[in-house]
């Protein structure tokens, strides 16, 4: 089966899930693989029967939109965020505090944990110090639980840490074989739970929300909308929202504004929200 035969049965599957087809040419290979993979477990012989497949049988919808997740992910991606978070967002975060008062942080779609990890160490290497009476709590959410099973296990080829600087590696993470374990004191302040953004959403208000590489890049406008209007509800007055390198908010949010020092952070500026 080509690669034409998976564009084209993409381009019909995916809107009715909510996706957007075009977004997922950078990731295609992966993607392809594994429905030529589904075809063959099905006994199926191509990409027509396996549509055939779909309209019979509703259930494979779910099989299908597994398929298209996404799992690229490292420490530090995209470097500039997080310098800009390290040096301007989260220590100005965190002079707002009361004095033991947590620090709300919430990684949306977070694959292998290396997101929700980068900002525990972000903090326990640039900001704690300066601030000890102030505590954070990492939450990060994905749909996968064979992903989050290994964001809790903190495992990683070094591969995924080749972003991060020599001596924070050495500062925070062990070799275990060709395994690089994070520190157990980093991962206490960082929690996971199962959840499908586009369906449940964490309870209660964070100071600040990665959502990168995500809704932004494979949902389909209107449900952007509709995730962006939830994010910016559950981040607090002044609170930030991070989005991926390639990423565009949808034209009609409003209640946002840009930070001079980095175009993929917005912070809450108002209460209007996303036009209805």
């Amino acid at each position: 089966m080509g690669d034409s035969d998976c564009i084209q049965l993409l381009a019909w599957a995916l809107p009715q899930i909510g996706l957007r087809s075009g977004s997922f040419r950078r990731v295609k290979r992966q993607v392809f693989r594994r429905i030529r993979a589904r075809i063959r477990e099905l006994g199926l012989h191509d990409a027509p029967a396996y549509a055939e497949y779909l309209k019979r049988e509703p259930g494979e919808w779910a099989e299908l939109e597994a398929m298209c997740g996404i799992t690229i992910s490292r420490f530090y991606r995209d470097a500039a965020v997080f310098d800009c978070l390290a040096q301007q967002v989260l220590p100005a975060l965190a002079r707002r505090l009361a004095p033991g008062e947590p620090l709300r942080v919430w990684s949306a779609g977070c694959a292998s944990g290396e997101e929700p990890y980068t900002i525990a160490l972000i903090w326990e290497l640039h900001i704690a110090a300066s601030h000890p009476d102030r505590v954070l709590q990492v939450l990060g959410t994905d749909r996968n639980p064979q992903l989050l099973v290994r964001a809790a296990n903190a495992r990683y080829r070094h591969s995924s840490l080749r972003e991060l600087p020599p001596n924070w590696i050495a500062r925070s993470f062990s070799q275990d074989g060709d395994a690089w374990c994070l520190d157990p004191s980093l991962r206490g302040g960082v929690t996971f739970e199962c959840q499908d953004l586009r369906r449940e959403l964490p309870a209660g208000r964070f100071d600040m929300i990665l959502c990168r590489n995500l809704a932004f890049s494979y949902f389909e406008l209107e449900e952007q909308r509709k995730v962006l209007r939830a994010l910016v509800e559950r981040l607090n007055p002044g609170g930030h929202l991070a989005v991926g390198l390639r990423e565009q908010l949808p034209d009609d949010a409003a209640g946002l504004q840009r930070l001079a020092e980095c175009d993929l952070i917005y912070e809450r500026t108002g209460t209007v929200l996303v036009a209805p």
